[in-house]
């Protein structure tokens, strides 16, 4: 029996850190489709999901070498 591993939602401060992108850029971001939308958990509170943030970083990552080679 295999455990499934549960998301984990990390608040901007956190989203900030990971990608250093600033709260404008994160949200511009999002409009154009450019970077993993957040999950509304209530009126006044958003979070995204970590694998998602961390994707998207490493995806980053894949475009700057094959663009570097």
């Amino acid at each position: 029996m295999s455990v499934k591993t549960l998301p984990r939602f990390i608040k901007l401060a956190e989203v900030k850190a990971l990608t250093t992108l600033s709260t404008s850029e994160i949200y511009r971001r999002i409009a154009a489709e450019n970077f993993p939308k957040q999950v509304t958990l209530g009126p006044k509170s958003v979070v995204w999901i970590e694998a998602e943030i961390l994707s998207w970083c490493e995806a980053r990552i894949a475009e700057s070498r094959v663009e570097a080679a």
